[in-house]
Formats: structure tokens, C-alpha cells, sequence
């Protein structure tokens, strides 16, 4: 069993940055998703097991960064610039099934406990 461990989530104010964790030792492709209260999951960010290719939801793309450390144990979150309507709960989740969109909550096998951001106004 695959444990994901998220860590810094918090209270910030808009135009604020946070930088989320996620202890994913010897894990192959990585996303980040959130949820906010009433909203469906919904992609956030991926990055490859090489680190070399990230994806972005056009939401967050030139706010959010997404990399990984060089002995591939931990995946971070670089959030910039943030924003009240990024506030939700926040999950990794790890290793594709099927090969299909990054994108698709379906698509992994593993995910975190998620962590809170909340962004004032």
C-alpha cells in the first residue's frame, strides 16, 4: 500500500504564495488536484517521473509550479500570486493506470489525505 503525505496547506492572503509537499518516495507520475466545497475533484498540475515535462490547468498556468526533488521522494507545489478562488483541499496522487488524460481523477492509482489552502480576500 502506497502511503502520500501532503503537507503546507494554510491561511494565506490573496497575492500570497504557499509551496505544498508531497512525500511520494520511488512514485512514477505525479499530480496534484483540488476540491473546493460543492465543486467536483479537478486537476491542478502532473510532472513525469523524469521531472523533465509538467502539465497545467490554464487556471493556475504562470501562477503554480510543479517539480520534484532530485532523489524522486518528494513532489512540490510552488503556488504564486494566489487567489480566493483557489482555495480548496488539495490532493496528490500518484502512478497512471491506463494511460489515458492526466487530467482524469481515474487515471491514479494512489492519492493523499489532501491539505487545506484558503485564500482571503
Amino acid at each position: 500500500q502506497v502511503h502520500l503525505v501532503e503537507s503546507g496547506g494554510g491561511l494565506v492572503q490573496a497575492g500570497g504564495s504557499l509551496r505544498l509537499s508531497c512525500a511520494a518516495s520511488g512514485r512514477t507520475f505525479m499530480g496534484w488536484f483540488r476540491q473546493a466545497p460543492g465543486k467536483e475533484r479537478e486537476f491542478v498540475a502532473a510532472i513525469t517521473s523524469s521531472g523533465l515535462t509538467q502539465y497545467y490547468a490554464d487556471s493556475v498556468k504562470g501562477r503554480f509550479t510543479i517539480s520534484r526533488d532530485n532523489a524522486n521522494t518528494t513532489v512540490y507545489l510552488q503556488m504564486n500570486n494566489l487567489k480566493p478562488e483557489d482555495t480548496a483541499v488539495y490532493y496528490c496522487a500518484a502512478d497512471r493506470l491506463y494511460g489515458g488524460s492526466y487530467a482524469d481523477i481515474r487515471e491514479y492509482a494512489y492519492w493523499g489525505q489532501g491539505t487545506q489552502v484558503t485564500v482571503s480576500s
